[in-house]
């Protein structure tokens, strides 16, 4: 919707997909739908869904065994995004790099963008 022709909307790097791929193994997930809505102190909030029927809407990012499914609505807000998974001596989880952010919160689960 929002692509580059021969451009990915999203990367996922190895660790990303490694998990991805592991959470679609359990239940037969077709993937892992990946969005933005209104909430925290920021002003938005990524989200993550596990997806049982790929939308025809959605765009659709597959990498090493991994699938990522974008929501139509945030196509515009994560073109250009790496998703990254981290694990480190507190916590594990997946991290948005996203050069569309013009703030995020001192949390960081809570993000702006320009003009919003």
């Amino acid at each position: 919707m929002f692509g580059i022709p021969g451009k990915q909307a999203v990367t996922i790097t190895p660790a990303a997909a490694t998990q991805i791929a592991k959470l679609m193994s359990k239940d037969g997930h077709q993937g892992l739908r990946i969005g933005v809505k209104k909430g925290g102190c920021a002003g938005m909030e990524y989200t993550m869904d596990y997806v049982a029927e790929v939308d025809p809407n959605d765009e659709v990012v597959e990498q090493d065994g991994a699938r990522v499914m974008i929501a139509p609505m945030a196509q515009m807000f994560l073109f250009g995004t790496e998703i990254d998974y981290e694990v480190s001596l507190l916590e594990s989880g997946f991290k948005f790099n996203n050069p569309n952010v013009s703030e995020a919160c001192g949390c960081g689960k809570s993000i702006r963008f320009e003009g919003m």
